[in-house]
Order: structure tokens, then sequence, then C-alpha cells
């Protein structure tokens, strides 16, 4: 029965697709929810909340590798993280290898926002992996990363191999 549900899996009709992107869709709306209502009362988008992640996940990160991860315009960059400094989320510092270069660090009062926006979120995800199961969980990675490009692909995976500490 196992090698049928994957040969299944090759052969997904129209339908099958468009429920799995309505899921998607859903889904992401549901993951982003709380974070909206608090990122609403500060005044701040989603753009602010993945600055924040990506910044959290790799402190010291350059505004030019920030750039690459969200792959958003360098003007649409500077307008988020001007907010975030000028807020006091955010700290900018001057390269330690390269003095042109702008490292970014969270403050600790960025910390707590960014502990605050992804609090939801890690308990969704902790209870769909829980009430999915390890193999679910595998497939569902497998089938994310296999929608990525290449490149996005090799970010995602530099991103998997730092700390988890953080």
């Amino acid at each position: 029965m196992q090698a049928m549900v994957g040969e299944d899996l090759l052969f997904l009709t129209d339908d099958q697709l468009r429920r799995g992107i309505e899921a998607m869709f859903f889904a992401y709306r549901a993951f982003t929810a709380d974070p909206d209502m608090i990122l609403a009362d500060l005044d701040y988008g989603r753009a602010h909340h993945r600055a924040l992640h990506f910044i959290n996940r790799d402190p010291g990160l350059t505004v030019t590798s920030l750039l690459a991860v969200l792959g958003v315009t360098k003007q649409s960059l500077n307008r988020v993280l001007r907010t975030l400094i000028d807020d006091g989320l955010v700290d900018s510092r001057i390269g330690r290898r390269d003095r042109r270069e702008r490292q970014l660090h969270l403050t600790p009062k960025g910390t707590a926002l960014e502990r605050r926006l992804s609090e939801s979120q890690r308990a969704r995800m902790r209870a769909a992996y829980r009430a999915a199961g390890p193999q679910a969980v595998s497939g569902f990675r497998q089938v994310l990363e296999a929608m990525m490009d290449p490149e996005t692909r090799a970010q995602y995976q530099a991103l998997k191999d730092l700390p988890e500490d953080r």
C-alpha cells in the first residue's frame, strides 16, 4: 500500500493541487494572524517581522545579506530598518572586517518583540507537528524545500546550518 500512496502523489489532479494551494493560503493566514495584530498595534508590517526574525536568527547579519534573504528592494529594506533602528529595536554597527558593512543586532527591546511575535507561531507549529506526526513533518519540509528555487533553497540551507541557541 505504501507504494500506491507514493504513486498517487505523482499524478495529482488539478482539484487536488487547488486544495493544496488553498490549504497553504488558509494556513498562512492563521500562521500570521497573531503577529499581524501585534504589528498593527505598533504600526509595523510583516516586513518588520521578517527583518526581526532573521536578525535574531543570525546576529551580526549584514544589510546586504538581509537584502538577499528577504528578497526586497534596498529602498524597501531601508525604510523598515530605519524604523526599527529609530524605535530602538535594532542596532546597526560598523563591520569588524569591512568598515563599509553594517552589521545588524537586535537590542533587548527588539529581542523581546521578536519573541512575542514568534511565540504564537512556534506554538501553532508545535501543535500541528505533534498532531501530524514525524513522517508528516518530514514530508511537509520536503514539499516546502522542493517548492523553493535553487538560490532560495541554498539560502535556507545556510540558515539551517546556523546554531539553534540564539
